[in-house]
């Protein structure tokens, strides 16, 4: 079986802190060849890169999430590039936009936002991209960005409604679903990501967050991708086998840095 890759998730949360290694060694077992823990804050990218560094199969970013964003409008992108120079950083990010939340002022977030896609430009590297309640300004930001000159990203955690989708896609983007996927009330978002092609789906957990069906209202693991695998399988109509093979080649495009690396474990037979 080919392998599966948890494209976010955060692993240096304190949920993680007493078993990492056995997280780790569950998603292995589960056919997760690869995953992506996600820096929110650049201040603790030390923490986030030993455990890359610590493990085979895991990899990261560097940023700051938007809830955080006015704590580091001092970080410049010049900043973000020179720490993605690490071997096992492997994307920008995450940055975006959440207004759901408005834990930081929405104009902190824009720039931060802007900061991040000026590194993913620079770098090549993909922007992991937090948008939740903020379609309209993402768009618009996204569009204006690109205009600029093309950089890679990938929608994560993907809620938002279908023309985010759309315009995420039509700007060469890629679309990551989570747990949110397999919930009973996400049927528009299962229509989404039924009509969404082929080749710009990602699946990720957000762990320690939104664990998929039938973990719901457990803490959020890695292995727990698999669930989420299943449920757009079957919302896409195809083998299981299709999406782990599809989504396992988006994340190796997007993310080609990890695809390059000598320490990705390789799980196929």
């Amino acid at each position: 079986m080919s392998i599966l890759v948890d494209s976010h998730c955060h692993l240096d949360f304190p949920d993680f802190e007493s078993e990492r290694d056995a997280v780790v060694d569950r998603a292995v077992a589960a056919g997760v060849g690869c995953m992506v823990t996600i820096c929110t804050r650049v201040r603790r990218f030390d923490a986030i890169r030993a455990i890359a560094e610590a493990y085979d199969p895991v990899f990261c970013s560097v940023g700051t999430h938007p809830h955080n964003a006015d704590e580091e409008l001092d970080i410049s992108s010049r900043e973000l590039v020179a720490l993605s120079d690490h071997p096992k950083v492997v994307a920008i990010g995450e940055a975006g936009l959440d207004y759901h939340y408005d834990n930081a002022p929405r104009d902190a977030q824009a720039t931060g936002l802007r900061r991040h896609i000026e590194a993913a430009r620079e770098t090549g590297l993909p922007l992991v991209i937090h948008a939740r309640s903020a379609d309209a300004d993402m768009s618009e930001i996204l569009r204006e960005e690109s205009g600029k000159g093309a950089f890679p990203f990938v929608l994560h955690c993907f809620s938002s409604g279908r023309a985010l989708a759309e315009t995420g896609v039509e700007l060469g983007g890629y679309v990551s679903f989570s747990g949110i996927l397999t919930f009973k009330n996400s049927e528009e978002l299962r229509q989404i990501a039924a009509d969404l092609p082929a080749d710009r789906l990602l699946v990720e957990t957000d762990a320690p967050y939104l664990a998929p069906v039938p973990h719901r209202g457990r803490r959020n693991e890695p292995s727990f991708v698999v669930n989420t695998a299943k449920v757009l399988a079957e919302t896409r109509g195809v083998p299981v086998e299709d999406i782990h093979t599809q989504t396992s080649e988006n994340f190796f495009r997007l993310f080609a840095k990890a695809s390059s690396s000598d320490n990705r474990l390789v799980a196929e037979s």
